[in-house]
This record gives C-alpha cells, structure tokens and sequence, in this order.
C-alpha cells in the first residue's frame, strides 16, 4: 500500500515540478544570462558547465551549471571541492552561496533527469572512489536526483559523502509532501544565509 502512494506522490510531484520549472525558466534565464556576463568579464572561457552525473538506477545524464571555478581548474585531474577552495571566482562563490549556479538545471527537471528535491547526483568518477568506502553509497540512486535535497539544507557542502549518504538515505524512507516543503523552506533559507555554501 505505501509503494502505490509513494508510486503516485511521486507522478504527481513530477507533474509540479515540470510546471513550476517551466514558469520559473523566463526568469531564470535572465538570471543566468547576468550572471553569465559576470562569469566572462571575470574569467575568460565558457559560462555554461556541462558535466556527466549519475541519476536514477544508475542512469547517466549530463548536468548543467554556471561554471563557478577557473577554466583550468581540473587540470591536475578531478577533484572534491574543499572549504574555501582557491579555485573558485569571486563570482563563482556568489553563485554558489546563492545557489543561482544551480538553475540552469531547471532544463534538467524539464528533460526528466532530475527533481527539484532529492539527493544531489554525484560524478561517476567520486562515486567510484565513495563506493570503496562506502558500500552502499548507491542506495541513494532509487529516487531521482534533485537540485536541493535534505543533506543540501543540513550542512551541504561542509558533509562528508557518508554524513550525505544518511541524509539521502533518511529521506528516501521518510519521502512525503510535509518533507518536500520543509526542504523547500530551508532551501530558501539557505539561498538567504549562504549556509552551506563554499
């Protein structure tokens, strides 16, 4: 009986989200599109980021973002981004405390990647490297990926990728219209204080 709920909670939130988004997508773009413009005045180089992620049962799909970071800045190879890490612009930390880096993945939401609320999808070469250590690292690949999620609103980016995975986990069992909205509101929360941020 809770599977056939959740079953169709789950049909209904991707009709929300697929409304909203298109709403949200005018206002966004011009968003994105000022935002952009900083990013190129500040660093040379491609405003859009295009990245592969992992999504539901496993799915591979490419992301887009506002690139946060120097244009070299995975020369040395893939890497974890730490507090207060040195390659990120000026913008870029602005963005990312904002979370205005993250909107261009309302086309995401409309493609059906992704959810406006669930856990944030990982690069497949980090969850390579989690699984070692984390064995059941992709039990949070049940449910489709989201832009912010409940590890997003409880620490973010300052978790540590098992600190994540109980998040994810938690709201994968307790998953309900009461927790998408108290996703929501700290969310925007978060948007307001930078909570998170790095």
């Amino acid at each position: 009986m809770k599977e056939e709920i959740m079953s169709a909670y789950r049909i209904i939130k991707r009709g929300i989200d697929f409304f909203i988004s298109i709403v949200l997508l005018i206002p966004a773009m011009l968003l994105c599109s000022i935002s952009a413009l900083f990013i190129i005045l500040e660093t040379k180089g491609n405003p859009l980021y295009i990245q592969e992620r992992v999504g539901l049962n496993g799915k591979r799909f490419k992301i887009y973002k506002l690139r946060s970071m120097y244009t070299d800045a995975e020369k040395d190879g893939y890497q974890w981004a730490m507090k207060n890490d040195d390659r990120i612009t000026k913008v870029g930390y602005y963005i990312r405390k904002t979370r205005i880096d993250e909107l261009p993945q309302l086309v995401n939401i409309l493609k059906g990647d992704m959810a406006f609320i669930g856990p944030r999808p990982e690069r497949p070469e980090f969850i390579k490297e989690f699984l070692q250590d984390i064995p059941d690292f992709n039990d949070r690949l049940v449910i489709k990926p989201g832009i912010t999620g409940w590890a997003q609103v409880n620490g973010g980016y300052e978790l540590t990728p098992k600190e994540k995975l109980e998040y994810d986990k938690y709201y994968i069992e307790h998953e309900s219209l009461y927790l998408d909205v108290l996703i929501l509101l700290k969310t925007i929360q978060v948007v307001f204080t930078g909570y998170g941020s790095r």
